[in-house]
C-alpha cells in the first residue's frame, strides 16, 4: 500500500456520559477469602447486560489506533495526542483527575537512549576468531547513561539460564566469578525444556525466565554484559520481535546512578550465532543445553573474549500516565484499578509501504475497553462505594515502565488498593466461549472472573501457553510485584461461532504478520463483539469488587502473598 500520510486530521468529538456506578461499603477483614468467593458467586443486580457494546469499542478503537495518533510512542507528538485525547475523554465523562496537583497526568521521568552498536562483535580465543554481525547475529542495548559504552576483551562464560533461585535449590552462578565478564545464558527457565516437570513450575515460566530478571541478576554479580540466546519456541516470539524492540531509541527509568549499577551491555544472540560461538569455544550447544536443564549444572568459562561498543545519544524527558477516578460513596478510601497501556512503537521502519505502528490490537483494544468501562460506570445509576481508578500507562512496550512507576509512586495507597484489572490485547474475532486467565491459580480474582464468565455462558480456561511467561509481560505484573491482586484475562481460544481452529489460525497470523508491526491497524472487518464481551465481564468484576466489604486474597503458594501480608502488617 502507499505510505501513510502523517498529516493530522481532527479527532472525533468527545463522547459524553451520564451517571455513575455500583455501591456498598467495604474493608479488609480476616474472612476475606470465603466472603470474596461468596460475593463472586452472587449476581450484580445493577449491571446492565448491554452496558458495553461493540459500537462503543469500535468508536474508541478507531480513534486511538488512527494514523493521526502516530503510533503512540512516548516522547513524540503521538504521546501528546493520545494522552490529550484520553484526558479529554475522562473529563467529558465527569471523572475526577487522579494525578498530582489536580491533573489527569502522572509524570513518569525517563531517559531515552538511542544506541548505535558497533557493526560487529569480535570474539577471540587461542588461535580462534569470530566476527558476529549486528542485527543478523546479535542486538545490543544499554541502561548506562554514557555517550560511549565499550567492552574490551571481556571473558565469556556460560551460566545456563542465569538464575539464582534458592527456593528451587538452583544457582547458575555457583562458584563463578563474573565480575567484568560477559555472561551467555539461555532464554526462559530450567523447567521449560520439559525434561523434568519437577524443575521450577515445569513448562510454566516463572519470573526467573524473564529477560528483565536475567539482566538484573547478571548486574548483581558484577557482569560487564549479558547475552541471551534467542530460541523462538521458548522465547515465544521470533527474532523479528527481538530486533524491532531493540533497534532505535530505548526508554529507561531515570535512576540516581544514571544506570551505573546495570551491566554495560545487554543483548541477545540468535540461536545460529550462539551455536557458532560455542563451536569456536570447542563446545556443543546441544550438550550445553542439556546440561543446563539438569540439577547440579555448573557454569563454565568458554575460553573466549568479546569486544564491542555502543555510541549513545541521551535525552531525558518526562512521559505521562493518564489517570482518572470515580470517587466512591461510603468507602472512597479504597480503590479498584482498571489499567491498559497507551503506548506503542510510533513511526518506524517501513514495511509494505507503511511506517506507522498503530497498535490497534496491542493495546488499542485495551484502551477502548478502558474507556467503555468508564462510560458504563458513569451510566449505571447506582454509584460505587469504593473508588474506581482508570489508568492508562506509558512505557509498557519498553518494560512496563509506566505501571512500575505508578507502583513505586502510587497516587492512591497500595494497602487500600483492592485489585488491578488489566486489559491488554483483546482479540477482535467475535464472541468467545472461553475466558482464559493468565496466571491462573494466583489469586481469588479468578473466582470473580469465573462467576462473570458463567453469566455470559463461558467457561474458565487456564493459560494455554504458560511457558511464554505472559503473567510477567503486561502491566498487571507491576501491581502483583508490590502485592496487589491482579487479573489479566480475555477470550482467546474458542470462538463461539467458529470454534477453536479458527481462533488458532487467527492468533498465529497475528503473531507472525501483525504483532509489533505496522499491519496491526484497525480493520473494518473485525468483529468487536468479543472485545465488548470481555469489557463487559471486567465491568461486572469491578462492580462486585466495588460493592464488597472484603479484599480478594492471593492463594497459598503465590509468590506475591507474602508481599501483600507484609504490607497489611500480618
Amino acid at each position: 500500500m502507499p505510505s501513510k500520510t502523517l498529516a493530522a486530521r481532527p479527532l472525533p468529538a468527545l463522547l459524553l456520559a451520564l451517571a455513575v456506578a455500583t455501591g456498598c461499603q467495604s474493608k479488609p477483614d480476616a474472612a476475606g477469602a470465603a466472603a470474596a468467593t461468596t460475593a463472586a458467586a452472587a449476581p450484580a443486580a445493577s449491571a446492565a447486560p448491554d452496558a458495553i457494546t461493540a459500537a462503543d469499542i469500535s468508536g474508541y478503537l478507531k480513534t486511538v489506533a488512527a494514523d493521526e495518533m502516530l503510533g503512540r510512542k512516548p516522547f513524540t507528538a503521538g504521546e501528546e495526542r493520545i494522552t490529550a485525547y484520553l484526558a479529554a475523554q475522562f473529563k467529558a465523562l465527569g471523572l475526577k483527575p487522579g494525578g498530582p496537583g489536580g491533573s489527569y497526568f502522572q509524570p513518569v521521568p525517563m531517559v531515552e537512549i538511542t544506541a548505535a552498536p558497533a557493526p560487529t562483535m569480535q570474539i577471540s580465543g587461542p588461535g580462534k576468531s569470530l566476527a558476529l554481525a549486528y542485527k543478523t547475529d546479535y542486538v545490543l542495548f544499554t541502561q548506562r547513561e554514557q555517550p560511549l559504552v565499550e567492552v574490551k576483551n571481556s571473558s565469556l562464560v556460560f551460566a545456563g539460564y542465569g538464575v539464582v533461585a534458592p527456593e528451587y535449590g538452583w544457582d547458575d552462578y555457583a562458584g563463578l566469578d563474573v565480575k567484568g565478564k560477559t555472561v551467555v545464558v539461555l532464554v526462559n527457565d530450567p523447567g521449560n525444556a520439559g525434561t523434568d516437570s519437577t524443575l521450577f513450575k515445569g513448562r510454566a515460566m516463572t519470573y526467573y525466565g524473564r529477560w528483565t530478571y536475567k539482566y538484573e541478576e547478571a548486574a548483581r554479580h558484577g557482569a560487564a554484559g549479558l547475552l541471551i540466546v534467542h530460541d523462538t519456541q521458548p522465547a515465544a516470539y521470533p527474532w523479528s520481535v527481538v530486533l524491532s524492540g531493540a533497534v532505535g531509541p530505548k526508554l529507561r527509568p531515570q535512576t540516581p546512578d544514571h544506570g551505573a549499577s546495570k551491566c554495560a551491555l545487554e543483548g541477545w544472540l540468535t540461536l545460529a550465532a550462539a551455536k557458532r560461538l560455542f563451536a569456536a569455544a570447542g563446545q556443543d550447544y546441544d550438550a550445553l543445553y542439556a546440561a543446563a536443564n539438569r540439577r547440579g549444572f555448573r557454569p563454565r568459562a568458554l575460553g573466549l573474549t568479546m569486544s564491542t561498543s555502543l555510541q549513545n545519544k541521551l535525552r531525558r524527558q518526562t512521559s505521562k500516565n493518564v489517570l482518572a477516578v470515580l470517587p466512591g460513596t461510603t468507602n472512597a478510601g479504597e480503590y479498584i484499578i482498571y489499567s491498559a497501556h497507551w503506548d506503542h512503537f510510533g513511526v518506524g521502519k517501513t514495511i509494505a509501504g507503511d511506517s506507522i505502528y498503530n497498535g490497534a490490537v496491542d493495546d488499542g483494544t485495551g484502551l477502548a475497553a478502558l474507556l467503555s468501562i468508564a462510560k458504563a460506570f458513569k451510566e449505571t445509576p447506582t454509584k460505587p462505594a469504593r473508588s474506581v481508578v482508570f489508568l492508562a500507562v506509558t512505557g509498557e512496550e519498553q518494560g512496563l515502565l509506566g505501571s512500575a512507576y505508578y507502583a513505586q509512586h502510587p497516587p492512591f495507597p497500595l494497602a487500600k488498593t483492592v485489585a488491578d484489572l488489566n486489559m491488554d490485547m483483546l482479540w477482535p474475532y467475535g464472541r468467545m466461549k472461553d475466558l482464559t486467565v493468565i496466571g491462573a491459580g494466583q489469586s481469588e480474582l479468578e473466582d470473580y472472573a469465573r462467576a462473570a464468565a458463567q453469566e455470559q455462558g463461558r467457561y474458565l480456561l487456564p493459560d494455554q501457553t504458560p511457558e511464554t511467561g505472559m503473567f510477567y509481560r503486561s502491566d498487571h505484573f507491576s501491581f502483583a510485584h508490590v502485592g496487589v491482586p491482579s487479573l489479566y484475562a480475555s477470550g482467546g481460544f474458542e470462538s463461539r461461532a467458529q470454534g477453536k481452529a479458527y481462533i488458532a489460525d487467527k492468533r498465529k497470523a497475528y503473531t507472525t504478520s501483525m504483532y509489533h508491526k505496522p499491519a496491526d491497524q484497525f480493520d473494518l472487518a473485525w468483529d468487536l463483539a468479543g472485545v465488548a464481551q470481555d469489557a463487559q465481564l471486567y465491568f461486572r468484576v469491578g462492580q462486585r469488587l466495588a460493592a464488597e466489604t472484603t479484599f480478594p486474597q492471593w492463594r497459598a503458594g503465590s509468590e506475591f502473598k507474602g508481599i501483600r501480608e507484609k504490607a497489611a502488617g500480618k
